[in-house]
């Protein structure tokens, strides 16, 4: 990445969230807001880099034309390694913009030439990086409201590990882009860490080397659910890593409510000829998860012993 602009999107800055109205409905006739968009990455392994370039966004007012914005100093943005966006980190996309008060459909990512696209695995490899032509509007999140005469601020989350994928037999990636938009106001964080000796067991009999793969944790909306994979008919909001030296993880701009957590060291990457997840057995740890609660602008820990 290019002299990058990014900055860590802690609880501090969570905290300072908060004091931002993000406001729940549109303004008077002609009146202005705010509002600010930054852009992160839900955690994400088996590959050390996934370069693209962001040029512009895109924003349709529920009433009106859409409207674009180059991004903020784009020659940052040419080549962004959306890895290094992740455990909180952001790069700005729009910052403090005055934008017409009110609800809006979307925002819209626009994307830069697909030739300088690549992945580089975990072999350090360079790959190279396509977006269907189909998926087009894949780069399209929901709605959100600028407050009049007020600021509001959102992060898109470009969840990488649901949104890339490599077909059986090809040297190349796709990018299906997986976006959640959230109100930074709304947000708060999910961290902790694996017991080594559950973590030590539960890889071995695996068979995986837990100094090179620890696992994740998966974070699934709501309480009273049975966790399950990516692919299946009931996904996680995001699965994070487990760091493979402090056994530590950290889920970020998690949306304040309830939530199950719960960890594997299965891998879930397996996918079929197009390239779409499978649905697996994973084995999880406890298996019916563990019920917690986020609350806007401050971290919930969440140990799994």
């Amino acid at each position: 990445m290019k002299n990058a602009l990014i900055k860590s999107f802690g609880i501090t800055a969570l905290a300072a969230a908060v004091a931002a109205c993000g406001g729940s409905g549109g303004g008077d006739a002609g009146s202005t807001g705010t509002a600010s968009f930054d852009l992160t990455d839900a955690a994400v392994d088996g590959v050390q880099a996934v370069n693209i370039t962001v040029v512009a966004v895109e924003l349709k007012p529920a009433d009106g034309q859409s409207i674009s914005f180059d991004v903020e100093n784009p020659e940052n943005l040419d080549n962004i390694n959306l890895l290094d966006l992740q455990n909180g980190s952001v790069e700005a996309l729009l910052s403090n913009q005055e934008l017409p008060a009110g609800e809006y459909e979307w925002i819209r990512l626009k994307l830069g030439d697909e030739s300088t696209f690549s992945v580089i695995d975990d072999n350090g490899g360079i790959n190279d990086l396509f977006v269907p032509s189909g998926d087009t509007r894949g780069l399209q999140t929901s709605g959100f409201v600028v407050p009049a005469g007020e600021s509001a601020s959102f992060t898109i989350d470009f969840d990488v590990r649901k949104s890339l994928v490599n077909p059986p037999g090809q040297d190349s990636y796709l990018l299906k882009p997986v976006l959640r938009l959230v109100d930074n106001s709304e947000v708060g964080i999910i961290s902790g860490s694996i017991d080594p000796t559950l973590l030590a067991n539960a890889c071995s009999e695996a068979g995986f080397n837990t100094s090179v793969y620890a696992g994740a944790v998966y974070v699934h909306a709501g309480h009273e659910v049975t966790p399950d994979d990516l692919g299946s008919s009931n996904e996680p909001v995001v699965a994070a890593p487990v760091n493979t030296e402090t056994y530590e993880y950290q889920a970020s701009f998690i949306s304040a409510g309830n939530y199950t957590v719960s960890y594997t060291c299965d891998m879930d990457e397996r996918q079929d000829a197009e390239g779409k997840f499978i649905n697996e057995d994973l084995t999880f740890i406890p298996a019916q998860g563990i019920e917690s609660k986020v609350v806007a602008g401050e971290v919930t820990d969440v140990a799994i012993n």
